[in-house]
């Protein structure tokens, strides 16, 4: 299990940088989408801190949250291109370009976090290698909390989501729309509290975390904790700008990335429970599905992974044999 797990950076030794000589810093601008407030922004935050003390300052990462640098979908095309030297994306949110990308928002494939650990490790070497072709380097991936239902009334089952407008911000999702015949809209996080104020969208599918960052409490009533798919943020690095360090500064930042890796997948677990209850606390209805909805959405699920499973071919089938073997 994750919680259990400690890799071999976790325990290697402080990186030494005594001695060395002065070398001027490297400056990384570090865009992220979410709100300063979430929980991924102030992990962000702290990699930057340790980074820059485990390598004695040869490396100086600013976060920029909510957006404010580049938006979401703009994150990944500037590291690559090294506008900005590293950035964090939501992995799911580049399903369009590769079924490797959707394989965390399957639904129903993995719905708890230790499930969503062992997904995670037997996909992590096909992910870091799609990455790497497109002149990215991965360092870490964090987990959401399960994701739920949001809805402006109540769903007793997949039927009463017809016609809906509905939030996506990937392939999968926009999938999961058609089929239970819901109307697509994308919308990034940082836009989601003026989608639902306009009535842009009317129900959602979202982790806890990102219904108390937008105060959805002010537009939609009614959360079912269906505990649908973990996603991930992943933080990566601009292949060029990654080969230019020192090993020794690489193997710091390296190990910082799986300290911050280990502590934001146990965060997550922790604060999953809170957010529901800050959902109730503002007047929300939270509660489980009804047997008809868990029917239901455990039917597209099924339909969803088989798809999933014949568009990334014989890569993708064994990345879910080895995962359904652990």
């Amino acid at each position: 299990m994750f919680r259990t797990w400690i890799g071999a950076a976790l325990v290697a030794g402080m990186v030494g940088f005594g001695g060395a000589a002065a070398q001027a810093a490297e400056a990384w601008d570090m865009p992220m989408a979410y709100p300063d407030g979430n929980f991924h922004t102030r992990l962000g935050r702290e990699f930057a801190e340790k980074v820059k003390a485990d390598t004695n300052g040869e490396v100086v990462i600013t976060v920029h949250g909510g957006g404010s640098l580049f938006k979401g979908d703009e994150i990944k095309r500037a590291v690559q291109r090294g506008t900005a030297p590293i950035g964090e994306r939501l992995i799911s949110a580049l399903s369009n370009e590769d079924p490797l990308f959707a394989l965390d928002a399957v639904p129903f494939l993995a719905t708890d976090y230790d499930q969503a650990w062992k997904l995670y490790q037997v996909s992590k070497p096909a992910l870091t290698e799609r990455l790497a072709k497109e002149n990215l380097h991965f360092l870490y991936a964090i987990a959401w909390p399960p994701q739920g239902i949001y809805a402006n009334k109540a769903i007793e089952s997949a039927a009463d989501m017809k016609g809906l407008k509905f939030r996506t911000y990937n392939a999968t999702m926009a999938r999961l729309a058609e089929l239970l015949q819901m109307v697509p809209t994308q919308i990034e996080a940082a836009e989601l509290s003026q989608a639902l104020a306009t009535g842009t969208v009317e129900a959602m599918i979202t982790s806890g975390a990102t219904g108390v960052d937008s105060q959805v409490w002010e537009q939609v009533k009614y959360f079912y904790d269906v505990q649908a798919w973990l996603p991930k943020n992943m933080v990566f690095v601009n292949k060029r700008a990654w080969d230019k360090l020192d090993p020794k500064v690489q193997e710091a930042i390296t190990k910082a990335a799986a300290e911050i890796e280990a502590k934001g997948w146990k965060m997550s677990e922790e604060l999953a429970q809170g957010y529901l209850k800050t959902l109730a606390e503002h007047g929300m209805t939270v509660s489980k599905p009804s047997a008809a909805l868990a029917s239901d959405m455990a039917a597209i699920g099924e339909k969803m992974t088989g798809e999933w499973e014949a568009g990334a071919g014989d890569a993708g089938k064994k990345i879910i044999a080895d995962y359904r073997a652990k």
